[in-house]
């Protein structure tokens, strides 16, 4: 008999010891022996990776740690040529993370069970594997570290670095792209909360956020709630309206930090008024109780004046979009002295482009950066489009009327 069917057959051992230890897993654990009897690769792996993500099948076991570890070492490493690596390093990822959390397992030994499949996949150039495991292991290694070393920081961003222009190599928009994307940028949105600078966390968030479904979780309201404060925060963080419609901020609905979609939501609509009303009474001590909002207070002041500065403008039609300096002053609510730090902070940072005469004290603006628009801000560009359309219109019936020789 060959060892590959004496290795099969230690497979239905174990899985008929362990339904009959837990009697709830019975079903699972028949049909993963079932799969693995007729050669049923694909099936099991399905089987395994449906096993593996269920909370409720994780179940701890004196000899063998928990129910997640003993089918990895028991099953899946067992026939692990005839399972696609990348879900064979989906399983193991699994199994590790759930492990550590549980405190069934060391990090020395999750960490192993990781790194052996990365060496072996190394040796295969199976590129999206590679890199799949790199993120995990540098994302296990910031888990399990209140405070990383320098060289462990070091590692992970050469990681970050070296292989975010390896996932153009992936096949765009297969399952395979999407998960090793995930686990690349998730890797960078847990380094860069730790690092800084916010603007670096929300642009990976974001990125993140293309690969990630949020759920009402501990996890996704963490990643809710640091998101708003890299965006309000974030130097050089203007297009909020992409992040204000994203539905990671449905996770905040009537949770305590719901204020900060409020504030968000302020700042991104360039509504002073409000914002300021929001900061100085309505949310001012829950303001006062985050740190990030305090020590950044007045990058924030700058930010919700600039995309003040946009929204006047932007709420112009295109053909009159010359302002005067006492119109920006009254509504930025800034005094008129600052007005012209104003337009030019915001010609430096490219948010909109034209030319100011500070002679007549006039700026006309010729341009303003493209961003993801609120609903109001749709509605309102709806409706400027319906009054060209009516004004070409008549243009056109006037022009058809005056020349009437056009139209023959």
């Amino acid at each position: 008999m060959s060892s590959y069917v004496d290795a099969t057959s230690g497979v239905v051992e174990h899985c008929q010891a362990m339904a009959a230890q837990f009697p709830d897993l019975e079903e699972q654990y028949s049909k993963i022996a079932s799969y693995c009897q007729n050669k049923l690769w694909h099936q099991l792996t399905l089987a395994v990776l449906d096993f593996v993500s269920q909370p409720s099948a994780f179940k701890p076991t004196p000899a063998d740690k928990n129910t997640y570890w003993a089918l990895c070492q028991n099953v899946v490493l067992v026939v692990d040529k005839k399972i696609n690596q990348l879900s064979l390093s989906r399983i193991a990822s699994s199994v590790a993370f759930a492990s550590l959390e549980a405190k069934t397992c060391t990090v020395e030994e999750s960490t192993k069970l990781l790194q052996d499949l990365l060496t072996k996949q190394e040796s295969n150039n199976n590129t999206a594997t590679v890199l799949y495991l790199q993120s995990r292991l540098g994302l296990l290694t910031l888990q399990t570290s209140a405070s990383p070393a320098k060289e462990q920081l070091d590692s992970i961003y050469s990681t970050i670095k070296t292989n975010g222009p390896l996932l153009n190599q992936l096949v765009p928009d297969t399952p395979e792209a999407m998960i090793v994307n995930a686990a690349h940028y998730e890797l960078s949105v847990t380094y860069y909360k730790f690092v800084g600078p916010p603007e670096a966390f929300y642009d990976e968030a974001m990125q993140y956020l293309n690969y990630y479904k949020a759920q009402d979780d501990a996890k996704s309201y963490g990643l809710a709630v640091d998101l708003c404060l890299a965006a309000l925060t974030g130097e050089g963080v203007y297009n909020l309206g992409q992040v204000v419609n994203n539905p990671i901020l449905h996770v905040l609905a009537n949770k305590p930090e719901a204020w900060l979609v409020d504030l968000l939501q302020a700042c991104a609509s360039g509504n002073v008024q409000l914002f300021k009303q929001l900061c100085t009474t309505t949310y001012a001590a829950q303001i006062a109780s985050q740190p990030a909002l305090v020590n950044m207070a007045a990058q924030m002041q700058e930010k919700i004046t600039l995309l003040g500065l946009v929204e006047l403008v932007f709420r112009k039609p295109a053909s009159e979009r010359t302002l005067e300096f006492s119109e920006i002053a009254q509504g930025l609510e800034i005094p008129l002295e600052q007005v012209e730090w104003a337009i030019m902070r915001a010609f430096s940072v490219e948010l909109i482009k034209g030319s100011m005469d500070q002679v007549e004290g006039t700026v006309h603006v010729t341009w303003i950066l493209p961003r993801a628009l609120s609903p109001e801000q749709m509605s309102g560009l709806a409706t400027r489009f319906g009054e060209w359309a009516n004004k070409v219109q008549k243009i056109q019936e006037y022009m058809q009327q005056d020349t009437p020789a056009l139209t023959q």
